[in-house]
């Protein structure tokens, strides 16, 4: 998690770091952010949600609001990825590929750590 704390360091702009209330398989809780000093550098927020990924529908108001108003939004683990792949928004994912099936998706040997743009497409009115 030390890594985040000097990837937002070095973003240079305000962030939210969104953790999960209670460990869920190996999501990173309130207290594990604030043990690697996140709370120096970012605003954390409860996702709301006890399930693994970010399943919106599961998430609280508060967080898909900020979700849905985001200008950027970093998504990590595979878990992640499975549940806002198909998102249309502006996500940089960054996960260790841990089967065939979502290897194959993204087009990856299994085991690699990658970070990939999520697909966005908008139009401009």
């Amino acid at each position: 998690m030390c890594f985040y704390r000097i990837l937002i360091e070095e973003i240079k702009k305000p962030v939210l770091y969104a953790v999960k209330d209670a460990p869920i398989i190996n999501d990173a809780t309130y207290d594990d952010a604030v043990a690697a000093g996140i709370d120096r550098v970012a605003t954390i927020l409860s996702s709301g949600t006890d399930g693994p990924g970010t399943i919106l529908e599961t998430c609280s108001t508060e967080f898909v609001e900020v979700y849905n108003s985001a200008e950027c939004i970093i998504s990590e683990g595979q878990g992640n990825y499975e549940a806002l792949s198909s998102e249309n928004r502006p996500i940089f994912f960054l996960l260790k590929t841990k089967c065939p099936v979502i290897a194959d998706d993204i087009g990856v040997r299994e085991t690699r750590s990658i970070l990939k743009c999520g697909d966005i497409s908008h139009e401009d009115s």
